[in-house]
């Protein structure tokens, strides 16, 4: 009997992937860039002083392992922050407001499932390009899901709405604070230039996001066989609107103390710089709030919270090995040798495809510096030259930064916010890979229309460096 490929657990994938990482530091010259400390306390690189190591690093096999543990603590933040989601959210459903409050959506949205999905993706992206919230949307998951699920729809449809409107946004951010605001200031145009463009594409970006989901659910709804992960077990399947508890005062009251702390949260992000550890402690605080006004004894509160944690350390555990492939590729010398050798072929080509090879270059690396602003400090420096050189002015460059870095988010494994979400979710990711993959491919042709007009038009040429 012929065997079939059986695609490995996404920790294996993970590790291999490592494994690779490590490998790559014994193969690829060791080298870096000279860096400078900005105003802000963060290092940017310096052009044209890349230099290969003199003395080599040479990471041991047991250095691989010890990065591990290294990487799991190097993740603590968000970890730490998806396990008292995960308890806080328990806490809430022990109450029957979670269940209530996906009765009540089911009421609303039972028959208008492409309302409620065009609604989340336009939502979250419109957040997420405002402010830039990520980690913000964990909470939603499981709502979501249980909603979905309600809907005759499957998990991957609560994910898709997620990570696409969380994807797009950033992708075609008119002013995102941690990615667009800081790659501008690095390239030297004026903060908040070029906004026109980023608006008029915003929409027509959400717009993709939202066929590809909504094309999705419906062939779910119409033949559950093709989910892409049929057999996943959920409470909350083949459930009627009346099967759950009606929406009371004490639910609507939890309920507002949930929008309160997102509330709060948006503030303290873009007031006061707060971000997981301030958000942690805001659910913890809305985990209280929950208790007494669900009147919940404090031992079933207790267990609950707990459950809600177990239930969720597979999730931890892949969040925090994705920060190992980094980890290893930083301690073994090689990141800035990957951008100067992606960086060199961008001389060679016209305008037109050197702005298009931008964007596939910050896309490949958002696998190795999953963070926005990292990516920024690392490339932004490298790539605004470089653009003065070949004709692809500093306002597309920015623009080929945030498109690399926005869409590829919604794939990459290294992205702990990706990995949260669909850990929590229970999507495994080689089934997220087939459903993100022909998603991301129309996102990143529609990209290189943009750059490719972007660079006939001289989009951003009227804009002098500051």
């Amino acid at each position: 009997m012929k065997k079939t490929f059986k695609v490995p657990h996404t920790l294996i994938l993970l590790l291999s992937m490592m494994l690779v990482a490590y490998i790559a530091t014994w193969v690829v010259p060791q080298g870096f860039f000279d860096t400078v400390t900005l105003e802000n306390g963060r290092e940017a690189v310096v052009p044209d002083t890349y230099t290969t190591s003199e003395e080599q690093v040479r990471l041991t096999p047991f250095d691989f392992l010890v990065a591990i543990p290294r990487a799991l603590a190097a993740a603590q933040d968000i970890i730490f922050f998806v396990f008292i989601v995960g308890g806080v959210l328990a806490i809430a459903r022990a109450t029957g407001t979670i269940d209530a409050l996906i009765g009540s959506l089911l009421v609303r949205f039972g028959k208008k499932p492409h309302m409620l999905i065009f609604m989340v993706v336009f939502v979250f992206a419109m957040a997420s390009g405002a402010i830039g919230t990520a980690g913000e949307y964990i909470p939603f998951v499981l709502i979501l899901v249980g909603l979905c699920k309600a809907m005759r729809l499957d998990a991957m449809t609560a994910v898709g709405m997620i990570v696409a409107g969380y994807g797009i946004g950033y992708g075609v951010s008119a002013f995102n604070p941690f990615t667009v605001m800081i790659a501008q200031q690095i390239a030297d145009v004026p903060l908040y230039s070029g906004i026109e463009l980023r608006l008029a594409i915003f929409v027509p970006f959400v717009l993709i996001g939202f066929h590809h989901v909504w094309s999705y659910a419906k062939r779910v709804q119409a033949n559950p066989e093709g989910s892409l992960v049929k057999g996943m077990a959920c409470p909350l399947e083949n459930q009627d609107a009346h099967d759950y508890p009606a929406l009371n005062v004490r639910h609507k009251l939890i309920l507002f103390g949930l929008v309160a702390t997102i509330v709060a949260a948006v503030w303290g992000i873009s007031e006061r710089g707060w971000y997981l550890y301030e958000l942690g402690a805001l659910f913890v605080l809305w985990g209280l709030f929950t208790v007494v006004v669900g009147k919940l004894d404090p031992d079933t509160a207790a267990n609950k919270f707990i459950e809600g944690v177990q239930e969720l350390a597979t999730t931890a555990i892949l969040i925090g090995v994705a920060r190992g492939i980094a980890l290893i590729m930083e301690d073994g010398q090689i990141l800035h040798t990957l951008v100067h050798a992606m960086s060199m072929p961008l001389s060679y080509l016209g305008a037109e495809l050197a702005s298009v090879g931008m964007f596939i270059m910050q896309s490949v690396l958002n696998l190795f510096i999953p963070s926005g602003s990292g990516q920024a400090y690392v490339t932004m420096p490298l790539m605004a030259p470089v653009g003065d050189l070949i004709g692809v002015n500093r306002q597309i460059a920015v623009l080929a930064y945030q498109f690399g870095d926005g869409f590829s988010n919604m794939i990459i494994p290294t992205n702990a916010v990706l990995m949260g979400i669909i850990g929590m979710a229970g999507v495994p990711y080689n089934a997220w890979f087939r459903f993100c993959l022909p998603l991301i491919l129309k996102l990143m042709g529609a990209a290189a229309m943009v750059l490719v007009l972007a660079v006939v038009f001289d989009y951003g040429a009227g804009v002098q460096p500051v």
